[in-house]
């Protein structure tokens, strides 16, 4: 055990549901989120949110889209995705694995998008985990492939199909990037 972590105190979701501000929750560690995302995070966030919603009706499973919920993983790690794809049923919070997760990356947030939620969301076997970079107009996506992710797209234009068993969307990257 790494002799630092071995002294961190250790919380639950118990304790981040009385938290005031906004916090994720990986491993029993707290993370402060990024104070609110600014206009380009956004814009890209709600353009992919919107071409995901429109093709969700020829999903044959109960399939939705959201944004910026909780998903609670375990009794010490919740997280809040930028935006998600989960089928089946959903009350309060996300307590199943998500089929997709996009993480809209900035500066303030690079770190642990591409190391401690590419590692969560590979080990909660999450099939597509999509980063998108709206100050470099790019999108790469991993699909999970034997309990890895494998780089299946890395792109700053085009469009990519996510399949995911009875549903299927595609983003079309050159569409968000000509909206912002």
């Amino acid at each position: 055990m790494n002799l630092a972590r071995k002294y961190l105190p250790h919380y639950t979701v118990e304790d981040y549901r009385i938290w005031k501000g906004d916090w994720e929750l990986i491993g029993g560690i707290p993370y402060a989120m990024a104070p609110s995302p600014v206009w380009k995070h956004q814009r890209v966030s709600g353009l992919i949110f919107l071409q995901i919603e429109k093709q969700m009706e020829n999903c044959s499973e109960n399939c939705r889209v959201c944004q910026e919920v909780d998903w609670i993983v375990s009794k010490d790690t919740v997280v809040r995705p930028d935006i998600l794809v989960v089928c089946g049923e959903v009350e309060d919070y996300v307590k199943t694995t998500p089929r997709v997760i996009f993480e809209v990356v900035s500066k303030s947030t690079a770190f642990k998008d591409e190391n401690l939620k590419f590692e969560l969301y590979q080990k909660e076997r999450v099939n597509y985990y999509a980063l998108v970079y709206p100050d470099l107009k790019k999108m790469r996506v991993f699909k999970l492939k034997n309990s890895r992710y494998e780089k299946v797209f890395d792109s700053d234009n085009g469009n990519f199909l996510f399949d995911i068993e009875t549903c299927r969307f595609t983003i079309d990257l050159t569409s968000v990037w000509k909206k912002i």
